[in-house]
């Protein structure tokens, strides 16, 4: 007996993902490495714990695996994005045939994708780079997936993915082709980006309502409220955190004030800078996580400087029009990203299908996906269509009022501030570049062009005397 498919890499992803394919059916073969004392057993013990994987085949041995699989063999690749990749995709090339296909299912670098491609598609292997966007638990009950590369060897896994993915309110999969080379594993950067300023604005919205004393019960009945019409998956696990406490201290006030990341972040930002794309959202979060490091300098600061002489009071009711307005923004930016880098590559991704399998499985799932994903369908710029171009000018006095009112009271709110400040740059005509064009031109004969002059002829002039 052959397995359908196999699963490298016992980590919490692989973990949940090989139980969510055994229960829904498929025979499926688990693989971990072998470390003396280290990793020993790994996939026979947590085939063991879990009866859903008892038609499952365990293995240490990475030739034995290979050879459990049916031919062409279907491998989903869940280790650690970048040099650890490559290794395996080297040991396993050793042990396949012409036509198998391998998976990779982590974040790699969507440029590692296209290279890894080349590389397999040389030995007649073919590669498929899959962004997997749920955590743990969505991956257990079903993740959004952003399957690219080969589409002939797609379809040959599509039944697999598309079976464990999430189901959209039309029970349809939360999982499509995305398109050639590496841009599923592109749109999970952008999914990250977005997801970075989506939290960034949440913990924004926290840090303004507790410099008001509002207690984090209170907080939580005003997230809760705004879930009504603002439902979100992060706006709910706020709820949560802000509720759980630790004995009688509640938990979020025990955490340190010290945010991570994983990488997707600064590739993101990294990618917007290369792409010349104005979207100012995604690295305003990063730059954020980043200042948050730097928590010696901030306590020693504090202490230097003195803070607001009188606090600006700031309602609920603006603060949630102040959110709406920048998550509208947010999203209008990581599209127009998308959009703006599928052009460059031709790979023609569909907008409409990216944000229809963002609403159910992954971290940015939220109301407003599904109805973002229905605008798509027919424009692909959210800020000059309908229901958001009414939607910002509604909203926009309020955020202007909030962003007003943080300056006063000396709080830091990067995104928030950012989108406002996108607005205002993205609708005003006649701008002040020319004046960075003239002195560019002054210092190093970078030329500029004259308005109304269509011939696009280039000018240098000699500014001195």
């Amino acid at each position: 007996m052959k397995a359908e498919i196999g699963v490298l890499g016992m980590g919490v992803m692989g973990r949940s993902l090989s139980r969510n394919l055994a229960r829904n059916g498929f025979v499926v073969s688990i693989y971990n490495r072998h470390v003396d004392r280290v990793e020993e057993n790994v996939a026979r013990d947590f085939k063991s714990a879990h009866p859903e994987l008892k038609e499952a085949m365990a293995y240490d041995d990475l030739a034995e695996f290979v050879q459990s699989l049916a031919t062409p063999r279907k491998i989903l690749l869940m280790v650690n994005a970048g040099p650890t990749v490559d290794a395996v995709m080297n040991d396993l090339s050793a042990h396949l045939d012409e036509n198998d296909i391998l998976i990779d299912a982590g974040n790699s670098h969507y440029q590692d994708t296209v290279r890894r491609i080349k590389t397999l598609k040389d030995k007649n292997l073919h590669f498929i780079g899959s962004g997997v966007s749920g955590g743990e638990k969505g991956a257990l009950l079903g993740p959004s997936i952003m399957p690219s590369g080969d589409h002939q060897a797609y379809q040959q896994v599509s039944q697999y993915l598309e079976t464990i993915a999430a189901k959209d309110n039309n029970n349809q999969p939360c999982c499509a082709y995305i398109g050639e080379q590496g841009s599923g594993h592109f749109v999970k950067m952008i999914h990250n980006g977005i997801e970075y300023a989506e939290m960034q604005l949440l913990a924004e919205c926290y840090s303004i309502l507790k410099a008001q004393k509002e207690s984090n019960e209170s907080i939580a009945n005003i997230f809760e409220q705004w879930m009504e019409d603002q439902g979100s998956y992060l706006l709910q696990i706020s709820v949560d955190i802000l509720r759980k406490k630790e004995g009688d201290a509640y938990l979020l006030d025990l955490i340190l004030d010290k945010a991570a990341n994983k990488g997707t972040g600064k590739w993101a930002t990294s990618t917007i800078a290369d792409s010349g794309e104005p979207a100012t959202m995604i690295p305003a979060a990063l730059f954020a996580r980043y200042l948050s490091f730097f928590k010696e300098q901030r306590t020693k600061a504090e202490g230097l400087f003195s803070g607001p002489t009188k606090y600006q009071s700031i309602s609920s009711d603006q603060l949630k029009e102040a959110y709406q307005f920048a998550r509208i923004i947010n999203h209008h930016q990581g599209f127009s990203l998308i959009k703006n880098v599928s052009d460059q590559n031709a790979w023609q991704v569909n907008l409409s299908e990216v944000a229809r399998i963002w609403t159910a499985g992954c971290i940015i799932k939220s109301d407003l996906m599904k109805e973002i994903s229905a605008t798509l369908e027919k424009e692909d710029n959210l800020l000059f269509n309908e229901p958001w171009r009414s939607q910002l000018g509604a909203t926009h006095s309020a955020t202007q009022h909030v962003v007003m009112k943080c300056m006063e009271n000396q709080l830091p709110i990067p995104c928030l501030t950012a989108a406002l400040n996108y607005f205002h740059g993205i609708k005003i005509g006649d701008g002040s570049a020319n004046l960075i064009q003239a002195q560019r031109d002054y210092f190093g004969a970078h030329t500029y062009k004259k308005k109304n002059d269509s011939s696009e002829k280039s000018y240098h002039t000699v500014w001195e005397g």
